[in-house]
């Protein structure tokens, strides 16, 4: 693996105090999140990584400023953040060097700023003032006005110019699963904090209240509400197969490596079943491990990791 030095230098990364700004960006996401961190210093091109990993630190950032504190300290903090976020896009200047960063990365890869803005309106609105979903439908709003804008936000940056229509309805498709994967597998921790991310819709078409859930009621209605929705999880994990084919040949390790992985939890959400309303689903430590290392073999080799559709089961 390329010392940091080395990787900021193979991405032209050369003026000390933008140096300093992108290394701090990676120390945050390796402080915060550093699984995503290291993947991508293992598997992803050296050119591509300090635009990536400042990618993950101005998500992480939005993200944590829209679910921290009251409604009111929420939308307080993201009018801040948004303005923030305008003068380093402008100006490149400003007194985060995580924001620096990511606004260096957005303007030196040509990444598109309606991405951005639709993400901090989405966070602003989408996420801060998040009351679950009545429907399917809503799911899919909040796919559209913030899921997948945050991911493009960040995804983004491997493309020159941005990502074109194809890739941009492919990251689309992948949001969809990662996000109901998510909900699935994190279904415990969110009912304790009091959201519920399941379509209110689904509850009422198995006879299943929101008190079941959290009561953790292992019961048949329940088992079948989150037997479908896991189904629904594994139809969109499939619908997103063909996302390796559209990322950059310097990330397609990391993409494969994140696609199986989002697999395998899937596959033990499903063997959870109601378990999954006790305790968060996690994949546990060998699956990333031979997810990694079959990811860093393939890379060697110039071909990635099998699809996740295909392996993870």
């Amino acid at each position: 693996m390329p010392t940091w030095r080395t990787t900021l230098t193979a991405a032209g990364i050369r003026d000390p105090r933008l140096r300093a700004d992108f290394t701090y960006a990676a120390r945050r996401v390796l402080r915060r999140e550093p699984a995503p961190y290291l993947t991508l210093r293992l598997l992803a091109a050296p050119e591509l990584v300090p635009w990536m990993t400042a990618g993950v630190g101005f998500m992480n950032l939005v993200d944590d400023t829209a679910e921290t504190g009251t409604p009111r300290q929420r939308a307080d903090g993201l009018e801040a953040l948004a303005e923030r976020v305008g003068e380093a896009l402008r100006t490149g200047g400003g007194p985060d060097p995580l924001l620096r960063a990511y606004a260096h990365a957005v303007a030196v890869r040509g990444l598109p700023e309606s991405w951005v803005s639709r993400f901090l309106e989405g966070a602003a609105g989408a996420e801060a003032r998040f009351d679950g979903f009545d429907t399917e439908e809503d799911f899919q709003a909040y796919l559209d006005a913030y899921a997948w804008p945050g991911l493009l936000a960040f995804t983004g940056l491997q493309y020159p110019g941005g990502p074109d229509e194809a890739q941009a309805a492919g990251w689309r498709r992948f949001v969809d699963a990662a996000q109901r994967v998510d909900f699935l597998a994190d279904l415990a921790g969110d009912l304790a904090e009091g959201r519920l991310c399941l379509p209110r819709a689904a509850l009422a078409e198995h006879s299943v209240t929101r008190e079941d859930l959290e009561q953790a009621r292992d019961t048949p209605a329940v088992r079948a509400l989150l037997a479908a929705q896991a189904r629904r999880a594994r139809t969109a994990l499939e619908a997103a197969d063909g996302i390796l084919g559209l990322a950059e040949p310097g990330l397609r390790p990391v993409v494969a490596a994140m696609t199986e992985l989002m697999g395998h939890q899937l596959t033990a959400v499903e063997r959870a079943g109601a378990g999954a309303l006790q305790r968060d689903v996690g994949y546990g430590l060998a699956a990333p491990v031979r997810t990694l290392l079959r990811a860093r073999a393939g890379a060697r080799r110039g071909a990635p990791a099998a699809s996740a559709a295909s392996t993870a089961r």
